[in-house]
């Protein structure tokens, strides 16, 4: 895919608010540089621990890690692209996926792993990758809604790959004999607690597609310029 085909027909330039764009596009760059020098830092920070379970592998095996990467990724391209025209649809589409993923990520965090080493010792990165993050990319998302509907038959695809990550580290974990998150590893309580808390994981996951997809009918635009 292709930049040119992440966007509207080049006759669908920027021409509402200059100013009011540049800004929104300079936020997401700030917004991506402030996660890729958190997610450097905090690898470092980690591979310097005495812990045989603080690899690479295992640092980018959590969800977090992937999510606020994918969201980097997102805010970079968008911001770039913005800078030059409204943003497409399948640009929005990855946008929304982006924002249902950190959400899971800010979510689960606040209420099953605030009070467990997730190996993010410092503080500071903590807070950002679990909290200003999944908030910034949700107003982001508020803010810029795309032109068009999204329909939550389309939106479901989203889901892929939160279950992708699933299958990933149910498979990895024996492999290497560690889990990600307590309540995905089976040796304390069984493959059917991890079954429970997945499934419940999923229906909250789904539960975010449904709102996110749905955020597209509220009226008004608060950043995009009507083409």
């Amino acid at each position: 895919m292709t930049a040119q085909e992440l966007v509207h027909d080049p006759a669908e330039r920027v021409n509402g608010a200059p100013a009011l764009v540049r800004g929104h596009a300079a936020l997401r760059l700030a917004v991506a540089a402030l996660i890729a020098f958190t997610v450097v830092v905090q690898l470092a920070e980690a591979l310097t621990r005495e812990d045989q379970r603080a690899t690479v592998g295992n640092f980018f095996s959590y969800f977090t890690i992937q999510s606020n990467i994918i969201v980097a990724v997102v805010l970079a391209v968008s911001g770039v692209i913005q800078l030059r025209r409204p943003v497409g649809r399948r640009l929005d589409l990855v946008r929304g996926a982006a924002t249902v993923y950190i959400s899971i990520t800010g979510v689960v965090y606040a209420l099953l792993l605030s009070n467990i080493d997730v190996n993010t010792p410092l503080p500071w990165a903590n807070v950002v990758l679990h909290y200003v993050v999944p908030v910034a990319m949700v107003v982001d998302w508020l803010l810029d809604l795309p032109e068009r509907v999204i329909e939550f038959r389309t939106a479901v695809v989203w889901l892929a790959y939160p279950l992708i990550y699933l299958a990933y580290t149910l498979l990895r974990g024996p492999a290497v004999d560690w889990y990600p998150y307590p309540f995905l590893d089976p040796g304390p309580h069984g493959y059917g607690y991890v079954a429970v808390m997945s499934l419940c994981v999923a229906v909250a996951a789904a539960a975010f597609v449904a709102v996110v997809a749905g955020a597209t009918r509220l009226p008004g635009r608060m950043i995009r310029p009507r083409g």
